[in-house]
């Protein structure tokens, strides 16, 4: 048994650190993925990957309504580009990109000889048609990222061109995640409706079976553009297990590679499994819809943002794996404010004052949605409230409703949550805080920061300017809007005859994977 932490670099690159590790064989020369063995309920044969995880809530990446899902998505689809682990674009279906000198025209530049998993050329034709579905379609998520597209259009076999209505630096950073991934044309030109289970791109698996809610079972597609460094030949993907199950699930050999809690580090190690602790962008996080009360009193909201413990948090739910955090970048990123470090720290005199000098006198009414999934963070998170007189009722829902009912329709004026991180802090901005933001409830925003995010567009990521005006983009938005940020979450894996994985904050990569 070993366990080992895998720590993000604390680089002050002005692109940031949102990390993809590659495969040293790979053009990038980038770190190499840990290896998979075969489960009991992984398909026949050897070099199987049992992957206890998540299932995606579509296959579809323009309909895709979970940050999450590009771990899912990153197996059937290849993006545009990639992040190293500094957060810098890098070449990935496009080997090179350029703009032109008034920085309204990007132009990306393919590999050769690129195909979909079903051999069919990716070309520039197919690119644009796959970009232009995702800012046109209705129903798409991923159109408010491009909004500043004025057109796409191929020229010649390679060359992607792009032109836009405003200045804007960040597609190469856009294209790196969901919003770059390449579907194919002859898969949403015949029936668009069957990419939700049944994915049709250009990456390290194809999806061969899919049983929603329950797996989904997938091999090596040889068309990949770096197929030699795929040796694993089948993979079996899962949702996240029961906590009481998946150690034991592990152990048995059922799966060979899941996710854990901090609460289940302790059982894992003694049952002889090394655990692993990622460091990621992920951050748990109270969505507040301020058109809806209480919350429509600013005082309210400022109140429980400095209501709760977060150490306490950290200690009794975490078991104190993660990092109290106020904001929605960790340290180090280029987007975090270090003048925000402890800017609502505990403080529960403070937030009976705020609510008194509002004229709150009795307890404040309020309802908290809770989809199951971190019951013991959401009752202690009431248990702060009650204590500054915030009377919160928990309400249970499926978690399968939770991002209809709260984010699409929402419904619902709190909810506990977690947001996974974009790969251009502008999307995430936009995400969080925009007027169509899926992780936005009430969908209100600020002139200030919409002032402040075009300032961040309209300039070269390698600009030096470039760091300092984000960063006042997360002062406007973490002390303007009503999200409550609470700790930085890392990924906990358990393995058994899996190798260790990359310090990769991003995505999980499986090229130059080897069985052990």
């Amino acid at each position: 048994m070993t366990r080992t932490r895998t720590p993000l670099a604390a680089t002050q690159s002005r692109r940031g650190f949102l990390g993809l590790s590659l495969a040293a064989g790979l053009v990038l020369s980038l770190e190499a993925c840990g290896g998979g063995s075969s489960g009991s309920s992984g398909g026949s044969g050897t070099n199987t990957l049992t992957w206890a995880w998540q299932l995606p809530t579509t296959w579809d990446p323009v309909t895709s309504s979970a940050g999450s899902d590009v771990q899912m998505l990153a197996l059937a689809y290849d993006p545009i580009t990639a992040l190293d682990e500094q957060g810098n674009a890098v070449p990935w279906l496009a080997e090179s990109w350029a703009y032109d000198a008034a920085g309204t025209t990007v132009t990306f530049t393919l590999r050769s000889g690129l195909k979909f998993s079903d051999g069919t050329p990716l070309n520039a034709a197919a690119v644009a048609k796959s970009i232009e579905r995702g800012r046109s379609q209705d129903g798409s998520l991923i159109a408010p990222q491009m909004k500043s597209i004025k057109s796409v259009a191929a020229s010649g076999e390679l060359d992607v061109v792009i032109e836009l209505t405003e200045v804007d630096y960040q597609y190469p950073l856009l294209f790196a995640g969901k919003t770059g991934m390449v579907v194919n044309p002859a898969a949403f030109e015949k029936d668009v409706d069957a990419l939700a289970t049944q994915p049709a791109g250009s990456g390290p698996f194809a999806v061969t079976s899919y049983v929603q809610n329950d797996h989904a079972s997938l091999k090596r597609n040889p068309n990949f553009f770096a197929a030699d460094e795929i040796t694993i030949k089948a993979l079996e993907l899962y949702p996240q297990q029961d906590p009481a199950t998946v150690v034991a699930g592990v152990q048995s050999g059922q799966f060979n590679l899941a996710r854990i809690s901090g609460a289940q580090v302790e059982a894992a190690e003694a049952a002889g499994l090394d655990v692993q602790v990622i460091d990621s962008m992920f951050v748990s996080v109270l969505d507040v819809n301020a058109s809806m009360a209480p919350f429509d009193d600013p005082a309210v909201v400022e109140a429980m943002k400095f209501a709760i413990d977060r150490e306490k948090l950290k200690e009794v739910v975490g078991f104190g794996v993660g990092d109290v955090n106020y904001q929605p970048f960790p340290p180090g990123y280029v987007g975090y404010n270090e003048e925000l470090a402890d800017v609502y720290a505990y403080d529960p005199e403070k937030a009976k004052q705020l609510l008194a000098d509002a004229g709150h006198t009795s307890p404040v009414k309020a309802v908290f949605t809770s989809s199951g999934q971190s019951a013991p963070a959401v009752e202690l998170i009431q248990a702060q409230l009650k204590d500054v007189g915030i009377d919160a009722t928990i309400e249970t829902i499926p978690q399968t409703q939770h991002t209809q009912l709260v984010y699409l329709e929402h419904s619902k004026a709190l909810t506990y949550d977690g947001f996974a991180g974009r790969e251009s802090p502008v999307q995430a901005f936009q995400v969080l805080f925009g007027a169509e933001g899926l992780m936005n409830p009430a969908r209100q925003t600020d002139p200030k920061l919409e002032a402040q995010l075009e300032k961040v567009k309209q300039t070269p990521t390698d600009s030096p300017e470039y760091a300092g005006l984000l960063q006042e983009a997360t002062r406007i938005a973490v002390t303007t809007f009503p999200n409550t940020f609470l700790q930085l979450m890392p990924t906990i894996v358990i393995r058994k005859g899996v190798s260790e994985l990359p310090a990769s904050p991003s995505l999980r990569r499986f090229e130059g994977v080897t069985v052990s």
